[in-house]
């Protein structure tokens, strides 16, 4: 691979739940992983390998309820440990980061179904001024009827119509954070003056989802406002983040479609006006790293033996919002996206699979979400991840653990003194913000 430096260098973040599964659903009972989520400690020493390793942010994912979607039962959530059976509120987990960490952003998600513009506005608000600066927001529009019911609704609002709230949410959100002016707080002690009232604005947003009567009550924030990242794959998704998303996370299984994907992204940021390079696609990899190949394709292979294909259904069925246990295992893929029953989301996320069968989808469901298993020498991962990033697949990555925090520290340990001796990869922060750490401009 080429040692010449390039114009553009990758970006890395660190994908995390608040509680005791990730995209793998074996990291709970891996042998290596160290501690559980409850205890804080366990996301301080992942959140600190990242930045030992440099890297531009961490994120929490997050899902408001447990879903019953498989077979209308909680019960394999709860007896195996699904992705959604037990989840902390990433916000104070984010909080808590803040105090033991000092360069790396930190992000958390917060959904434009359930909560209200200002509860966002003044929640990363704060954060972004109690971090320096260093606060993303990750949205979502949530994505199943479990959501809907806890908060007291019969159904899950339909895709198209979240997004059109969403819309109209973050338009809500940026007029606040944008309500004080830069220089409006004054704190002018000898003159008793607080603020200056001509800086700060007024804001009446009225929409069909969202009314809004504000001013924010919080100053603006290092930042302008929190750097906002986003994940809808479908088309509507990506025109939603090509009109508000500062960061992208995707997943990708080959190259081609992540070049694609890249494309399509940018395409719909410059529709909206937007410089494409101001929006950053990262896509997520698990990468398994030992002396060789073989030893880490073992690795991988213990890993995926203690996932199963019946988490793999359960989280399939909440994360589409259909009950796929009524489906014997060996059921074809073809005969899924075929079944006019199923919503068209739904079989538009089966059509880009590449599995035969339903239970192999579900056994990657359960090992990783279709996370993308990368295994080798941490030479063999820089590798790839050069040969995607130079060809327009990615503008970086989303490190998703199997075991936690040694995923972390191998990856900073093994694969960063790669990427940084080819100058694909930064030698220190030389900013102090999360928009530094991006190369994004602070907003207008």
């Amino acid at each position: 691979m080429s040692t010449t430096v390039p114009l553009r260098q990758i970006h890395l973040a660190g994908f995390l739940i608040a509680g005791p599964v990730v995209h793998s659903h074996a990291i709970w009972r891996h042998p290596e992983t160290v501690g559980d989520f409850r205890d804080p400690e366990y996301y301080v020493r992942a959140v600190k390998a990242m930045e030992r390793g440099l890297f531009d942010f961490a994120f929490f994912a997050d899902r408001l309820g447990v879903s019953d979607t498989a077979s209308g039962s909680r019960d394999l959530a709860f007896s195996q440990g699904s992705q959604d059976s037990a989840r902390l509120d990433p916000v104070p987990v984010l909080s808590y980061l803040i105090a033991h960490t000092t360069h790396i952003g930190l992000g958390a998600t917060r959904s434009t179904t359930y909560f209200e513009p200002a509860h966002v506005a003044r929640t990363f608000g704060t954060m972004d001024i109690l971090s320096k600066g260093r606060i993303a927001w990750n949205v979502v529009t949530s994505m199943n009827d479990s959501e809907a019911r806890i908060f007291g609704k019969e159904a899950h609002l339909d895709h198209a119509v979240r997004y059109d709230r969403a819309d109209e949410f973050v338009e809500a959100a940026l007029a606040l954070w944008a309500s004080w002016d830069s220089d409006a707080l004054l704190l002018d002690r000898e003159r008793g003056a607080f603020a200056d009232p001509r800086k700060i604005h007024p804001v009446k947003y009225n929409g069909k989802w969202i009314k809004v009567d504000g001013p924010l009550n919080i100053p603006r924030g290092p930042q302008q406002r929190p750097v906002i990242i986003q994940a809808g794959s479908s088309g509507r998704g990506r025109q939603f983040g090509g009109r508000w998303a500062d960061a992208i996370f995707t997943i990708q299984t080959d190259l081609e479609a992540a070049v694609a994907n890249r494309n399509d992204i940018r395409d719909a940021a410059a529709a909206q006006g937007r410089d494409p390079a101001a929006v950053k696609v990262l896509t997520a990899i698990m990468p398994f790293i030992a002396d060789s190949k073989e030893d880490a394709t073992r690795r991988r292979d213990a890993h995926n033996a203690l996932a199963s294909a019946d988490l793999g259904i359960a989280t399939l069925s909440s994360q589409l919002n259909v009950d796929f246990s009524v489906y014997p295992l060996d059921t074809p893929l073809s005969d899924l996206i075929g079944d006019p029953r199923l919503p068209g989301p739904a079989r538009d996320k089966l059509r880009i699979m590449r599995e035969r069968t339903l239970g192999e989808v579900a056994r990657n469901w359960s090992a990783s979400v279709r996370v993308p298993q990368w295994t080798g020498t941490g030479e063999e991962i820089a590798d790839l991840m050069q040969q995607w990033f130079e060809a327009g697949g990615c503008d970086g990555f989303v490190i998703s653990p199997a075991y936690m925090p040694g995923s972390f520290d191998e990856f900073t340990d093994r694969v960063i003194p790669v990427l940084q001796a080819r100058g694909l990869y930064r030698r220190a922060y030389t900013g102090s913000t999360l928009r530094d750490h991006l190369g994004l401009a602070v907003p207008a």
